[in-house]
């Protein structure tokens, strides 16, 4: 079993659209493959998300799912033991503890400690930490899709969603033949996963993502990203990319470090 350690954090404000600063609590698992078999779905995909970064969070986070593959900026405050700058995580799985936000990574961890302190800093067992969600960015990378194994071609498709930049959040998936105005509209089967039993056939296939930020909603057009002969456990490239922010409703973290190029992306 893993060792869980605990920080311990004091609520500081409420999570909202505008993702100000949060003080709560958190766990830590000491291995990062704890992570990887996440309810987001991405499996061992995970720990290349963002160089085993990852996090699990709280139902109010994790959105049903819509929270999979957000990114959140959290550094703890003891300037002895980590690093101004913090780390950045993505979000690859449900915490169901109710005592805690987050449960993150070794690696995440190990991050954000400064050289040397990261064992000690799981031996103290407590740490002031805060968080903020912050937009994503994949440093060229498109969002792609993954054809999951349980998909059977033509009918049957099953697709895991990876490398969503920006800050917002998928709530409806559609696909159609390159050509065509006949969406039909996929289901979300968990986490990052959507699937539908009437996939189009005799053709390459197009996609629609339905995204939310903030208040407002819009759609994304991939065309012809899956070919007539798409094959389950193969990666295809969407050609675009999710860059929106989410609205901005309220006042930022009061320290300007947040506010620094380092916060912007992973």
């Amino acid at each position: 079993m893993s060792l869980v350690v605990y920080f311990t954090f004091i609520l500081f404000s409420i999570v909202s659209a505008c993702d100000e600063c949060v003080l709560s609590k958190a766990a830590i698992y000491t291995k990062p493959t704890s992570l990887s078999s996440g309810t987001c779905g991405y499996g061992s995909l995970a720990l290349k998300l963002n160089g085993g970064h990852v996090a699990a969070g709280v139902p109010s986070l994790y959105k049903d799912g819509a929270g999979c593959g957000a990114c959140y900026q959290i550094r703890c405050k003891d300037s002895d033991m980590c690093s101004k700058r913090g780390i950045k995580v993505v979000l690859t799985d449900i915490n169901k503890n109710n005592k805690t936000d987050f449960l993150l990574s070794s690696r995440a961890l190990k991050a954000m400690a400064l050289p040397g302190k990261d064992i000690h800093a799981l031996k103290i067992g407590a740490l002031d930490v805060e968080y903020k969600r912050v937009p994503c960015d994949y440093k060229g990378r498109n969002l792609a899709i993954r054809i999951e194994e349980s998909s059977k071609n033509p009918d049957y498709l099953v697709i895991q969603i990876l490398f969503q930049g920006g800050q917002t959040e998928i709530v409806a998936v559609d696909v159609a033949k390159v050509g065509s105005s006949n969406w039909t509209f996929m289901t979300r089967k968990y986490g990052a996963i959507w699937e539908t039993k009437k996939a189009p056939s005799n053709g390459p296939l197009q996609f629609k993502f339905v995204v939310t930020s903030g208040f407002e909603g819009k759609n994304i057009w991939a065309k012809n990203v899956v070919p007539a002969n798409w094959k389950p456990g193969v990666i295809y490239d969407t050609k675009v990319q999710i860059n929106d922010i989410a609205l901005q409703g309220c006042t930022p973290c009061a320290d300007t470090q947040w506010n620094s190029p380092c916060f912007l992306g992973l």
